[in-house]
């Protein structure tokens, strides 16, 4: 049986939301769309799969401390096909406000 990551907003503001997945093998985030542009950052090596709704997927191999930059829109389902636990962070990059003097 496949359950759910556990994803916990660490920080949020006007401008950054923070989020961080922990799941073991096999696990799924669930179909999510990102909102803002972001940047995935492991915590750990791993291997995961983006299912897209149309069914197509992205393998992935990630790598501990390097940066994925993802543009906002994308909707996936994110599986940790790897054969350890899986933790990575997303930074969701939100728009600056105009600010009028």
């Amino acid at each position: 049986m496949t359950t759910t990551a556990r994803a916990s907003v660490q920080h949020e503001d006007e401008q950054v939301r923070v989020t961080r997945w922990d799941f073991e093998p096999g696990t799924r985030t669930g179909r999510h769309v990102h909102e803002y542009d972001y940047v995935v950052v492991p915590v750990v090596d791993g291997r995961i799969s983006a299912v897209a709704p149309d069914g197509s997927v992205t393998e992935s191999q990630l790598r501990a401390g390097q940066s994925y930059a993802r543009s906002a829109g994308g909707e996936h389902d994110v599986v940790n096909t790897g054969g350890s636990w899986l933790a990575f962070v997303e930074i969701e990059l939100k728009p600056l406000r105009s600010v009028t003097a």
